[in-house]
């Protein structure tokens, strides 16, 4: 039998295990068993911890697949899509969720790479992965998932209205890793920080940052993306398009595909030893490909919906923010209409681009616009709305 020269295990939450023809592993003592048999076998673990049926934890773990098919790769999940072991027949399966931190940190200290996702905000499952880390003998390394909402001026603004600042991932550095605690993603980069500073020598870490996301996913569960199929469900409801004041306030995006090229030289990056690779407090990527204004975003997702008869009109109307305030997608986080269609996250990928030789190729979001709103509205047709719930199309 030919040895895989190389494990990844990828720990999701998102997807009650039944039989399966690869190994579903229940407890914390059948996850050392196995762990002690691959490293008999000469096994290098590397532990992906993700949600590996979500939009961008699919993703990854579908591209680690296909260009990795050595890597031994390990998910936890809560619930096993049909057909996930038919498509990855060589993944290995620890049943669990966000809230089995003795397994997490288990599973974690039995590898040597850790991807965090699905929760980014669900910090006790980052620190179980920590302290699993820190147990292990040698370097290990942590690849943590946040956004570019930390840099978001949801807070002060200027809403609807142009700001600016553009971020890099290098030039502003210091600001981006002391900003104050009510930034989102804050929290936890802080804790995952703190720790590599304290441990450097021991865990490596890196924080990938995306802006708005577009495309479609390669994984088995959700597929889609957050930001355009919620604009497209308001705009169906209202009627026309709309953006916030002016509209002037820009977004950075970045296409599913292009993000994952920085996914994979990290995780590549730390399959070799880390060299290269930037990790730490400087170990933080962007992954802005493009920026689009609110307005211009209206302008033309309006004639697209237009011109397939699903809106009267294809010119997109000025809310005023007490207006989009209120379009908040069922969250409970006061801020987010505001956050989501009046302010500014403008950022720059120059570390990826300087460090990983990062060259984004997939199709601008202008090109695959009409694709991604068409795809909502039959999600719609299909499964009824998500962000605006007494929407009929």
């Amino acid at each position: 039998m030919k040895k895989k020269k190389s494990g990844v295990a990828i720990l999701s939450v998102w997807c009650s295990s039944t039989s399966h023809s690869v190994p579903i592993l229940d407890s914390i003592e059948q996850a050392f068993d196995h762990w002690e048999y691959r490293q008999d076998n000469g096994f290098k673990n590397l532990s992906v911890r993700t949600a590996a049926t979500g939009y961008i934890g699919g993703s990854v773990l579908d591209i680690l697949v296909k260009q990795h098919p050595e890597y031994d790769i390990t998910v936890l999940m809560r619930k096993v899509p049909e057909g996930f072991t038919e498509r990855y027949p060589d993944i290995r399966i620890v049943h669990g969720n966000f809230d089995d931190l003795e397994l997490i940190s288990n599973t974690a200290a039995q590898n040597e790479i850790v991807i965090h996702g699905g929760k980014p905000k669900h910090l006790p499952s980052l620190e179980a992965q920590i302290s699993g880390l820190l147990r292990r003998t040698g370097p290990s390394f942590l690849i943590k998932l946040a956004g570019t909402g930390i840099i978001a001026d949801w807070q002060h603004g200027p809403y609807g209205q142009l700001n600016p600042k553009i971020w890099s991932d290098i030039d502003d550095i210091d600001t981006i890793t002391s900003l104050p605690e009510e930034n989102q993603h804050r929290p936890g980069d802080r804790i995952l920080q703190a720790a590599t500073t304290e441990h450097a020598d021991r865990l490596k870490a890196a924080i990938i940052c995306p802006p708005g996301i577009y495309g479609t996913g390669k994984g088995m569960g959700n597929t889609r993306s957050l930001l355009l199929p919620e604009m497209c469900e308001n705009m169906l409801e209202l009627g026309h398009g709309f953006y916030a004041e002016s509209g002037s306030n820009h977004r950075s995006w970045v296409h599913i595909d292009d993000l994952m090229k920085i996914y994979l030289a990290v995780v590549e990056a730390a399959a070799t030893g880390g060299e290269n690779a930037i990790w730490g407090k400087e170990g933080y990527y962007f992954a802005s490909t493009q920026e689009i204004s609110q307005y211009d975003l209206a302008v033309r997702a309006s004639k697209i919906l237009h011109t397939h008869g699903l809106i009267p009109t294809d010119e997109p109307k000025s809310l005023d923010l007490k207006t989009v305030e209120e379009m908040r997608g069922g969250s409970s986080w006061k801020p987010m209409g505001l956050y989501t269609w009046a302010c500014n996250t403008r950022a720059r990928s120059d570390r990826a681009r300087r460090y990983l030789d990062y060259k984004p190729d997939a199709p601008s979001l202008w090109d695959t616009l009409e694709g991604d709103l068409l795809a909502a509205v039959e999600h719609v047709k299909r499964h009824g709305p998500t962000y605006c719930p007494k929407l009929v199309v």
